[in-house]
């Protein structure tokens, strides 16, 4: 398990670094042609962003990688402390640093080291003191226990092989009365083999979706409450452009996932 484990992630760093060394927008999370032609900002208001969000953040950040939406999700206020899972370029932490203020905090943690130069280098432009991007996996985080009030993801977690360690780091960083905000796919039918196996629909975050059930009882099992798992139905236009001719969206579905420690 551990050497599968490995080869998954060892796949998704190489492709997330490919993305993050390009010279334009990314490849939203599909490996379809028709996808990557899209615009980012384009892809961004489709799946929650507005405008005025758009305009306010690097564009460079923008890679088209996600799924939703999380720091509006998340209901952030001033002063809080914010840890975002699979940061990639930052686009999710630059609009959280404006919610929590000068006496809040984000943080995002990504495993690839060229989204972290990149999301480094856009921080650096900015001049902002209160975002931080640290190198590190989501199954073990390089965060203190008790010390995060909301933790945010954004189409990361369903590329993780363990998502229960997932669930129990987020559990254990965050203060008591800390949640989650998480935008992610998740499966709506079991996923044939053939695709659990496809490495590059690993990738394209499919092929690690879990059943909503699956997910709920692992938010359970670390120790999570007040659970709340939305499924986006509205996602499924976007998705069948990730691996055209497959039908994705048949499968998997975007949603929203809420929950309390």
């Amino acid at each position: 398990m551990e050497k599968k484990e490995e080869l998954i992630k060892s796949f998704i760093q190489e492709k997330y670094g490919e993305i993050a060394r390009g010279n334009s927008g990314g490849c939203c999370c599909g490996s379809g042609s028709s996808c990557c032609n899209n615009d980012p900002a384009q892809v961004a208001m489709i799946i929650g962003y507005s405008k005025d969000e758009l305009q306010v953040i690097p564009a460079d950040s923008n890679l088209s990688l996600g799924c939703g939406n999380p720091q509006a999700l998340a209901g952030l206020k001033e002063g809080e402390t914010v840890l975002d899972l699979g940061s990639g370029a930052g686009i999710d932490c630059f609009l959280a640093r404006q919610a929590v203020g000068a006496s809040g905090r984000v943080i995002g943690v990504d495993m690839t080291p060229d989204m972290l130069i990149k999301a480094k280098h856009l921080a650096a432009e900015m001049n902002c003191n209160n975002v931080e991007f640290r190198l590190g996996e989501i199954e073990n985080l390089p965060v203190e226990d008790n010390s995060i009030d909301v933790i945010m993801s954004n189409c990361v977690i369903n590329l993780s092989p363990n998502k229960p360690r997932v669930f129990r780091e987020a559990f254990r960083v965050l203060k008591k009365g800390g949640r989650l905000a998480i935008s992610d796919i998740v499966a709506t039918a079991e996923l044939p083999e053939e695709i659990k196996k496809d490495l590059a629909l690993h990738a394209s975050c499919i092929a690690g979706a879990e059943l909503i059930e699956n997910i709920e009882k692992m938010l359970q099992e670390a120790g999570f409450q007040e659970i709340r798992i939305t499924p986006l139905d509205q996602s499924r236009d976007l998705i069948k452009e990730w691996v055209p001719g497959q039908n994705p969206q048949e499968l998997v579905v975007s949603a929203d996932i809420q929950a309390f420690k």
